[in-house]
């Protein structure tokens, strides 16, 4: 298509969903809707890579909904995949809007709740399935999904979806549905295993990239803090949420024990409304805590990467990555959390000794060097304890150790003793020991003596 601005009408789809498509407030394509969406609605399989926040989920939805077009028979005629219950849940809900005006029954399906209510959705007639690829399978091997009558299948956020270990569940479904379907399938990242899924799963694809693979959005202002341990990590936070205009922001942490430590130091200091998220959390708290969020009654949710992906919520004004993911595509997808839909956000990452190895392969991944700052005078920098610098050392030769096997590690070097200097014209003569025999050696040896 032209780099013309365009609108949706341009896409031939009929007014049901034009009418949706105004009643949700959008105006123009954004890029990746406006490669994607033609190449689907012409039959294509196509494989596209956008960023999260960029419109994606529309971008295949629309052409789904122009395909399926009204209710019919009892059984799903399309399939979506997510890796996360979160995703789930907003991709029905886009899927919802988008539908408002037509009458095609969209069920989800996902786990953390009994099945009993969405088997009697099944039963009841539906045209479109999102769902996890477990509680799919769960449901399929129950005898409660029919699959004959699917011809399109999405996957969405591919990348998640093996870094998830779900590829079982995936490989699984494929051998029970129709071979002769259009496939869609989209990624943030464009690694080396989601290409070798895409040869796998996509027949002659389209492939749409609106921008590198792996690049953050331009409305994110980023910046990094080095850290040195981890009570300045809650100092520079205490700090940040008193000073800076943050008026909803995700705070990341890389485990559900860091996430209840933080979610409790920030009640006892009184910084407004805060919920926590985690896969401990129960379905309902979950649910009922990002929902909060997402009408503004709440102004910090502390969350693991649980909720990276799938929390829409178009006004969240800052991330803080309190711990420097370990999957590193993670961090697009954190801080696509903010600056979405053209809005600005800003990303704040603190980085300790052990965590500035991952960060620099983040920097590496996103092809960007993000700002270094100072941490403010003000913000007390306490001394690290010994057992800290340990782990930190023990993590830093782990690294090196797996990047060089021959790198024998700096923490369990056993050091020389020093060596003593030597003036000029001093010798020094090496004392030989000798044992000295005891008494019963002598009589022996004098005896031998006597007799020769």
């Amino acid at each position: 298509m032209s780099n013309e601005a365009v609108g949706f009408d341009a896409f031939k789809l009929n007014k049901q969903l034009l009418d949706a498509v105004a009643s949700a407030g959008y105006t123009q394509p954004t890029p990746i809707q406006q490669k994607a969406i033609p190449l689907a609605l012409a039959g294509h399989d196509v494989l596209g890579i956008a960023q999260t926040g960029t419109g994606k989920t529309a971008a295949y939805i629309l052409p789904l909904l122009m395909k399926v077009k009204y209710a019919q028979g009892a059984h799903p005629r399309a399939l979506i995949l997510a890796p996360t219950r979160e995703l789930v849940m907003q991709i029905e809900e886009v899927a919802k809007q988008l539908a408002q005006n037509t009458d095609l029954r969209i069920v989800s399906l996902y786990g953390g709740l009994g099945p009993k209510t969405q088997i009697e959705n099944i039963a009841a007639g539906v045209d479109i399935i999102i769902s996890t690829p477990g509680r799919f399978m769960d449901l399929y091997r129950k005898g409660n999904i029919l699959t004959k009558e699917i011809k399109t299948m999405v996957l969405d956020e591919a990348d998640k979806i093996m870094d998830m270990g779900f590829m079982p569940q995936i490989r699984a479904i494929l051998e029970v549905i129709p071979v002769k379907r259009q496939n869609l399938l989209f990624s943030a990242t464009f690694s080396s295993r989601v290409e070798n899924l895409a040869a796998e799963f996509l027949e002659f694809p389209e492939k749409v990239e609106v921008t590198p693979s792996a690049t953050t959005a331009e409305t994110i202002a980023q910046v990094k803090y080095h850290v040195p341990n981890i009570k300045t990590k809650i100092n520079l936070l205490a700090h940040l949420l008193e000073n800076e205009e943050i008026n909803r922001a995700i705070i990341f942490t890389r485990s559900r024990k860091n996430a209840e430590s933080v979610y409790s130091f920030l009640e006892r200091k009184h910084f407004g409304e805060i919920r926590v998220i985690h896969a401990n959390k129960g379905q309902n708290t979950r649910i009922n805590s990002m929902e909060d969020f997402k009408g503004g009654e709440v102004r910090l949710l502390v969350a693991t990467d649980v909720a990276s992906r799938g929390l829409d919520v178009t006004m969240v004004s800052h991330v803080i990555n309190f711990d420097v993911p370990l999957i590193y595509e993670d961090y697009v997808h954190r801080i696509g959390r903010t600056g979405r839909a053209e809005n600005e956000g800003k990303a704040i990452t603190f980085i300790n000794p052990a965590e500035l190895y991952h960060f620099e392969c983040i920097e590496d991944l996103i092809r960007m060097k993000v700002e270094l700052l100072p941490i403010p005078g003000v913000v007390e920098v306490p001394q690290t304890p010994y057992e800290e610098k340990q782990e930190y050392a023990r993590e830093l030769d782990r690294l090196k150790q797996r990047d060089n096997p021959e790198y024998k590690g700096a923490f369990h070097e056993k050091k020389a003793p020093p060596k003593k200097n030597i003036g000029k014209g001093e010798k020094v003569k090496a004392k030989k020991h000798v044992k000295k025999p005891n008494r019963n050696q002598l009589k022996t040896k004098n005896q031998k003596n006597k007799g020769k």
